[in-house]
């Protein structure tokens, strides 16, 4: 885990280099203890991938909307990214920790903004959006084990398996581009020997529509802040 690379299991993912050692420090130091809202606006969050043994992902919809999207969640002051993780991971979908295998996450931050009508203005310090750490993790216990109604406040009320690009077809469109270069970076732990060709195409049509969304929307945004005339 030290030497450029996150080994699990005694064998080296082959996705997680570090850099240099600047870097090597500020990545332990940002796993161990994030700040609640970092000096940019973003708070810290965890997003976890589930996946069976078939590569298939678990996909929740939220509690009461017509909503679908991987667990995720904020983590709280003093808390490690480790400990947000498998809080999360219980209070969404009553899975512990010996019922998961931890596969392997993302090399850095992946940040996404949050749409202007989402964000809470009043607030301080004023969060602009999320900037999070993917984990990939293989359920090893059975799909009895899932229970969405464990909290008082349930995050989801329906889940399924779903084919491995599909969250990013469905997911909100402000999520789109994490979700996808989440599941890029961590297709490997999924499929060892390389995507399957079908799932390639996929990967590169679902590109191709995020770039237009964020051209469109940077566009928009443009047209937005011009003074009229």
């Amino acid at each position: 885990m030290w030497c450029g690379e996150w080994v699990f299991n005694g064998k080296s993912s082959g996705c997680w280099l570090i850099g240099d050692f600047c870097e090597r420090i500020q990545w332990l130091l940002d796993f161990v203890l994030p700040p609640v809202i970092d000096p940019d606006g973003y708070r810290p969050n965890v997003g976890i991938i589930l996946c069976n043994h078939q590569g298939q992902l678990f996909w929740a919809r939220r509690a009461g909307q017509d909503a679908w999207q991987f667990p995720q969640g904020g983590i709280d002051e003093d808390e490690s990214l480790m400990d947000a993780l498998y809080r999360e991971l219980w209070e969404e979908t009553g899975l512990e920790s010996g019922q998961v295998k931890i596969m392997g996450c993302t090399r850095r931050w992946l940040r996404y903004r949050l749409p202007h009508w989402v964000r809470r203005h009043g607030s301080k310090p004023f969060c602009i959006g999320q900037k999070q750490r993917w984990f990939m993790l293989r359920m090893t216990g059975g799909e009895s084990c899932v229970c969405l109604d464990g909290t008082a406040k349930p995050e989801f009320d329906q889940w399924r398996w779903v084919d491995y690009w599909t969250p990013v077809q469905e997911v909100v469109f402000f999520k789109r581009r994490v979700y996808l270069d989440a599941l890029n970076e961590l297709s490997r732990l999924v499929y060892p020997g390389g995507l399957p060709e079908q799932a390639r195409r996929c990967f590169d049509e679902q590109r191709r529509r995020c770039s237009k969304l964020r051209r469109e929307s940077m566009a928009r945004a443009g047209d937005a802040r011009a003074p009229s005339t």
